[in-house]
C-alpha cells in the first residue's frame, strides 16, 4: 500500500486488493470520504481515477 496527505490534510490510498488496485480517501478526522468504485488492473489507472477524483498529492 501506498499512501500520501494532501493540502487539505485528506489521506490517499492506493493498495492491492486481490489482484486488482483500489484507492480510498480518508479525511483528517478518520472518516473514509471517498473510495473507487471498482478494481484497476494496474497502478497506474488506480492513480489516475483517483487524481480525476481530486487526488493532488503524490503516492510513493
Amino acid at each position: 500500500m501506498s499512501s500520501c496527505t494532501d493540502q487539505n490534510g485528506d489521506k490517499w490510498e492506493i493498495y492491492a486488493s486481490g489482484s486488482e488496485w483500489r484507492w480510498r480517501r480518508t479525511a483528517s478526522n478518520g472518516r473514509i470520504v471517498g473510495a473507487s468504485t471498482e478494481g484497476y488492473a494496474s497502478r497506474a489507472n488506480c492513480i489516475a481515477n483517483a487524481q480525476r477524483n481530486g487526488m493532488t498529492c503524490n503516492p510513493a
